[in-house]
């Protein structure tokens, strides 16, 4: 099974359950993923480097939205690949919180007069 068809089945683009409007759901999806790497792009490049580690705490503050959406995803998954697929979202986005918040912390330890 390639790629494609499985996203199409996965968007449920027959529409049997949306009335039709999950394909247009899907494109409106992809077009906002899109342009918000675009945005990133441009704003992470104009941050003078004195404010990368404030930008990169508050950034993994805001990634935990993603565990949000894992936990989200894991307890209304009806099949159960769509769980289990849930449960490993939810696992690897506590690891990417938690592994944002260690680094931060050992950047701003850098900083620290020693005594």
């Amino acid at each position: 099974m390639t790629f494609l068809p499985t996203l199409l089945a996965a968007a449920d683009v027959g529409g049997a359950a949306s009335g039709g409007h999950s394909l247009s759901t899907l494109i409106t999806g992809i077009t906002i993923f899109v342009l918000s790497i675009f945005v990133g792009f441009e704003i992470i490049t104009k941050i003078p480097p004195t404010l990368h580690t404030p930008l990169m705490s508050g950034s993994n503050a805001i990634s935990g939205i993603t565990l949000i959406g894992a936990l989200l995803a894991a307890g209304t998954g009806q099949a159960s690949l769509a769980r289990t697929l849930g449960c490993l979202a939810v696992i690897l986005a506590t690891v990417n919180v938690v592994g944002g918040f260690l680094v931060t912390h050992r950047m701003l330890e850098m900083f620290r007069k020693k005594d």
